[in-house]
């Protein structure tokens, strides 16, 4: 995924369809809300909970994607470069971590 034409896109599509950002207060409830959607579907579908009829029809991915544009938004409304913040992140992340999940015999 490129995330900066991702961002674009979303930034053209509330301009085009939407009114205007919500706040970022708002933006942030949606958030949670959309997150908690995927947990309840992984928790029944994927953990000990059993799935109710209600849950077998919703789609994991449309929810991720619904996760997905809200920080979109997010990263739009408040001026942050997620591409950027996000290579610069795996840069990170693969310096610190470059052995230690290798050596976790949890993981093995």
């Amino acid at each position: 995924m490129d995330i900066k034409n991702s961002q674009l896109e979303v930034d053209n599509w509330i301009k085009e369809h939407g009114v205007r950002y919500f706040n970022e207060l708002t933006n942030m409830a949606q958030l949670t809300e959309e997150v908690g959607e995927v947990a309840r579907i992984i928790a029944r579908r994927y953990g000990e909970q059993s799935e109710k009829e209600s849950d077998k029809g919703k789609d994991l991915g449309e929810e991720l994607a619904d996760v997905v544009f809200v920080v979109l938004c997010l990263a739009n409304q408040t001026g942050i470069d997620l591409q950027a913040s996000f290579d610069k992140k795996m840069g990170v992340k693969t310096e610190r971590d470059h052995d230690r999940h290798h050596n976790n015999q949890k993981l093995k």
